[in-house]
């Protein structure tokens, strides 16, 4: 209360006055000393018996006793499935990395050697096409300031983890086999400076110092950097040729603004759609930063004794009054905390009250950034105002959702499943919660995380991020002509989610405009998900009917994206789907294209995506396609099938939502 921190105020100052503490505690600045940190690892095997104290693995990531080396992935562990991966190997020690007095960053000294392996991703890949550099995505030197989050995976390296604020410092030196154009990438070769974004600050073509990335070889790097001069060096070549005589980046750059006192460091790497195993075979780092030592206090216990002999009558004479003020601060204190007692009492909030004391009391343990905990019933309530109508932003026939603040200040949605709705379908909770669970623990750049749940009192609530610039269904149909640059990344960045999910057998169950959301850079995020279990006895079975259930799902919102108009027509509007398969019969699907985006079209483009919009709407056994495969075909990896020249008609009992056909062979094509 109010009464208590005011009586530990004021009685710490008058405690620190009576003690005699000098302002400055201390003391004066003393001459300048260089503090050095040195590591060495001359190769990585188990049997180093400092290994697991020295080295702090998060994600997927192992020390291989075969290769003597740190592994990124796991290849162990994860077997064939190697796909949207991300791991970090931290030196388990923070290191002084910047003097804040001066602002000087330390300077610093590292080499490493490492090899890429590149592995298939399916057994149908050959041998020729793994010599065409199809690896991915690379390893990071990394900077960072803390050892618990592991980055995303795909084109972030494992290196940033986008959820993170902007004051989440860091450095990286990138070695990237894959060409992501929308992170300023050159080609799927290159070297690349970030601090404190994932976009590079500099990025070097590999090839210009003769380096293959992937090519199977084992490469060494050697950075330096002066932290005096902000001056950095790299150079890179194959191991047996030594240390190079051209440096692949030379020039002033300043650290300073992406480093803390203190920092970790080490390596990140990540896989994508495409895999290869990162592997670290040596390291050895050396940092020299400048620290002020602080002169010796001269008040020592020594003089403190002499002082209270020579003095012991002056002593007792400050005593007296030094105890009366004691005494007088006392009596004011106690004035001080009846009254607040006395006003505090006509000063009450119930509603709040009421759920301020059914918070838990214990402490939790420290958690990992970012990880998804289960909240109390209380915690929600006090975030949603008691799930105050003014709070709500919308709702169906089995939820309701409201924009919520939690007590540190982060705007999220809480979705609140309805007791009815499980009590008409019959759902199973706790295989619903388990769900819950298992897409909590999911991170992706294009997937709104789930920040927790709650299961108290027969509810049945989920928490996601908040995401400010809303859906897309309100940007397509509502506010604003989003562009034809902006509608075909989102049309990527949902294929990228869907497969990402997918290919941990999971699904989405809910794809639809307003389910997609923009964050402040237009970039799209998947949320929303439907948790919505069949009443089959298969989980297995389950899956696979609702991740076909998804790719139809997503070509009726590619739809709606090309056209700029939902597939529920107004009335008198003829059905969307239906319309875009009448158009492509007579081959004028150009008419779909919403005029608004004006001239500044890609056309051919807007085709491609509408074709594959529609090959995603065939019945399941006609070729519908996997979101894998929609990938390759977005990314131009893959060329697109011949679609029929008419929709087929099933003849079995058929969803037009999910596009699912309750038999196992169709009619043929009209």
């Amino acid at each position: 209360m109010d009464y208590f921190c005011w009586f530990y105020f004021l009685f710490g100052i008058l405690v620190s006055s009576n003690l005699g503490s000098s302002s400055d505690d201390k003391g004066p600045i003393g001459p300048v000393i260089n503090v050095t940190k040195h590591i060495s690892f001359h190769d990585f095997s188990s049997n180093n018996p400092r290994l697991n104290q020295d080295l702090t693995l998060l994600g997927s990531v192992i020390v291989s006793d075969g290769k003597k080396s740190i592994q990124i992935p796991d290849p162990e562990r994860e077997g064939d499935d190697l796909k949207h991966l991300a791991g970090r190997a931290i030196y388990s020690s923070p290191i002084r990395f910047l003097d804040p007095r001066t602002e000087t960053p330390a300077s610093f000294e590292t080499t490493f050697s490492f090899q890429f392996e590149v592995k298939s991703n399916s057994s149908n890949e050959s041998t020729s096409d793994l010599g065409k550099s199809v690896g991915g995505s690379g390893l990071t030197f990394i900077i960072v300031p803390d050892e618990l989050t592991v980055g995303r995976a795909g084109p972030w390296l494992g290196m940033l983890n986008d959820l993170c604020d902007d004051d989440y410092k860091t450095v990286a030196i990138e070695f990237d086999t894959r060409q992501n154009p929308e992170f300023g990438d050159p080609n799927d070769n290159h070297l690349g400076i970030n601090l404190g974004s994932i976009v590079s600050t500099a990025a070097i073509n590999a090839s210009d110092v003769g380096v293959q990335l992937n090519d199977g070889s084992i490469h060494r790097v050697w950075i330096s950097y002066d932290g005096r001069k902000r001056f950095m060096d790299i150079r890179l070549a194959p191991e047996e040729k030594g240390y190079p005589s051209k440096s692949v980046y030379s020039g002033l750059l300043d650290l300073s603004p992406y480093l803390n006192e203190y920092m970790f460091v080490g390596f990140s790497a990540a896989t994508g759609n495409h895999t290869q195993i990162h592997n670290i075979l040596s390291w050895n780092f050396t940092s020299i930063s400048q620290a002020s030592l602080r002169v010796p206090s001269t008040e020592t216990c020594q003089n403190r004794i002499m002082l209270q002999n020579d003095t012991q009558s002056e002593i007792a004479h400050r005593k007296t009054p030094n105890s009366f003020f004691i005494f007088l601060a006392v009596v004011i204190l106690l004035v001080v905390v009846l009254i607040n007692l006395y006003f505090s009492s006509y000063k009450k909030d119930d509603d709040f009250d009421e759920a301020m004391t059914t918070l838990p009391e214990k402490k939790q343990r420290p958690r990992p950034p970012n990880k998804a905990r289960r909240f109390t019933i209380a915690e929600v309530s006090i975030a949603t105002r008691n799930f105050s109508e003014l709070q709500i932003l919308g709702s169906d026939e089995k939820s309701v959702t409201y924009k919520a603040t939690m007590l540190n200040g982060c705007n999220v949605v809480v979705k609140r499943f309805l007791t009815q709705f499980f009590n008409t379908h019959g759902f199973e909770k706790r295989q619903f919660h388990k769900e819950i669970k298992a897409i909590s623990k999911i991170r992706h750049p294009n997937l709104v995380p789930i920040r927790g749940w709650c299961y108290d009192n027969q509810e049945t609530i989920v928490v996601y991020d908040f995401i400010p610039n809303g859906s897309l269904d309100k940007w397509l149909f509502g506010v604003g002509v989003l562009p034809w640059t902006r509608r075909f990344k989102v049309v990527k960045d949902l294929a990228d989610s869907l497969a990402y999910l997918h290919s941990k057998q999971l699904a989405h169950k809910n794809v639809k405009s307003s389910s997609v959301f923009l964050d402040v850079s237009f970039r799209a995020v998947v949320g929303d998900f439907g948790f919505v279990l069949t009443s089959t006895g298969s989980t297995r079975f389950e899956s696979m009917v609702s991740q076909t259930a998804d790719v139809f799902e997503f070509g009726v919102a590619v739809l709606e994206v090309i056209a700029g108009r939902s597939r529920k027509s107004n009335p008198g509007e003829r059905d969307l789907l239906d319309l875009a398969w009448a158009m492509h019969e007579v081959q004028q699907k150009e008419t779909l294209v919403d005029r608004r985006m004006g001239a500044v079209v890609n056309l051919e483009q807007a085709i491609r995506a509408l074709d594959i919009g529609l090959l995603c709407t065939l019945n399941e056994n006609k070729g519908r396609p996997t979101m894998e495969e929609v990938v390759e075909f977005l990314n131009m990896e893959k060329p697109i099938p011949e679609l029929p020249p008419g929709r087929p008609v099933c003849l079995f009992p058929y969803s037009s939502t999910t596009g699912l056909c309750s038999g196992y062979a169709c009619t043929a094509f009209k």
